[in-house]
């Protein structure tokens, strides 16, 4: 097959792990792969290096930006069917909200022209442009948007079931047009058995200035560490976290947070880190290279991840793989991955005092966050292999071309 991915940024991102992941077994596959995308910009980091590893040809779309730019999309759409027209793909897969407009706008245009019915267009949902914090009139909007882009698509793959349970219940899309494929995670540069963790973990608290050992054992006991990956963003809740810190810091006086990511919210996040006198608590490492995440996360004690809009974080899954217990709000396809006291603890969207209290639990009772982190660590390995949701987006793409009679 040949095959074009649409993505709006390659920055450092789930979505975006995501795409790249997609062509590069793709492509070793023996597939003609490309994969179009914008500029890349502001301070979240670049997948591009890796996407030029993953054997797709890329292409720069400079029209394709995130903003709403009435005559740069336009631009994007034209450029669009124009490198449709080039090369001909059998499948066009468009990933995030703009290019997921203006994609399918131009893929199925040009199927329209096509005598053989192609390209087919696929759209993969991973995270939810509506939610419940936006201005109804806004929330609204991307509503509608999301109905007409879904007629103009053939089918709609979704990370985690949440997602097309709040596109069908929106009626964006019948439950027969989509699909769950949970977003697939490289297992291998995450697994390590207990000796290479402990290992990692003494070198990292080594680097960060913490002291490695087993928290509350006692005296010379380290300090317990809380983490939190994520870009800077209101939405990935950092501000949730800092208001919990007096809480935790009342029960664990030597407590760290490492906060891992950088974004727009930068300023905002270290003034509120200021203002409560945190600095010498709180390790704002900003951009880490992936490559780095599994060297730094055995570190921690417990990964949290408030935020309130998810499609599947696959920060939770590289944290149990790494052997943190993981606590977390009930946002989109969370809770695919943390079962409530099965893998993990999770919690209603923005209760702050339940997951403050749930992170305590876990720092208070290690025997049963281990155990906790082992099951999650297991269902991962189960679930969420990137081999698996390659081979299940072929099976998708065979079916859109040579339908069973």
């Amino acid at each position: 097959m040949t095959i074009l991915h649409v993505i709006t940024r390659l920055i450092l991102g789930g979505a975006q792990q995501n795409t790249v992941y997609s062509c590069a077994g793709q492509a070793t596959a023996g597939h003609k792969v490309h994969l179009a995308y914008g500029p890349i910009y502001g301070p979240e980091g670049s997948l591009l290096d890796e996407a030029k590893r993953s054997g797709a040809k890329l292409h720069e779309i400079p029209a394709l930006v995130r903003p709403v730019q009435p005559w740069k999309d336009l631009a994007c759409y034209r450029a669009l069917r124009k490198l449709i027209r080039e090369i001909q793909p059998d499948i066009v897969h468009t990933h995030s909200s703009k290019a997921g407009i203006v994609g399918r706008f131009a893929g199925w245009r040009e199927r329209g022209k096509s005598p053989r019915n192609l390209p087919k267009v696929v759209h993969t949902i991973h995270g939810l442009a509506f939610h419940g914090e936006q201005h109804p009139a806004v929330h609204k909007l991307y509503v509608g948007l999301e109905r007409i882009c879904a007629k103009r698509c053939d089918k709609l793959v979704a990370v985690s079931r949440p997602m097309v349970d709040a596109f069908v219940e929106k009626s964006i899309a019948p439950e027969s047009q989509c699909v769950v494929i949970p977003s697939g995670v490289d297992l291998n540069r995450f697994a390590m058995n207990p000796e290479e963790r402990a290992r990692r973990r003494a070198k990292a608290r080594l680097e960060l200035g913490i002291p490695a050992g087993v928290p509350e054992a006692g005296a010379g006991a380290s300090a317990p560490v809380v983490a939190l990956i994520a870009r800077l963003d209101p939405l990935k809740g950092q501000r949730d976290l800092l208001e919990m810190l007096p809480e935790w810091l009342r029960a664990h006086p030597t407590l760290r947070i490492l906060l891992i990511g950088d974004g727009f919210d930068r300023p905002e996040v270290e003034r509120r880190i200021a203002s409560g006198g945190h600095q010498q608590r709180v390790k704002l490492l900003g951009l880490v290279d992936h490559a780095r995440v599994p060297q730094l996360l055995p570190a921690a004690d417990v990964s949290v991840l408030p935020s309130y809009q998810e499609g599947q974080p696959r920060t939770l899954i590289e944290s149990l793989l790494c052997g943190c217990a993981v606590a977390a709000y009930s946002a989109g396809g969370v809770t695919a991955i943390v079962e409530d006291g099965v893998t993990g603890r999770c919690v209603p969207i923005g209760d702050k005092p339940a997951l403050a209290q749930a992170v305590l639990d876990l720092l208070a009772d290690p025997e049963r966050a281990r155990a906790l982190t082992n099951a999650g660590a297991e269902r991962v390995r189960q679930r969420f292999g990137a081999d698996a949701m390659v081979a299940q987006l072929d099976d998708v793409y065979r079916s859109l071309l040579d339908p069973p009679a």
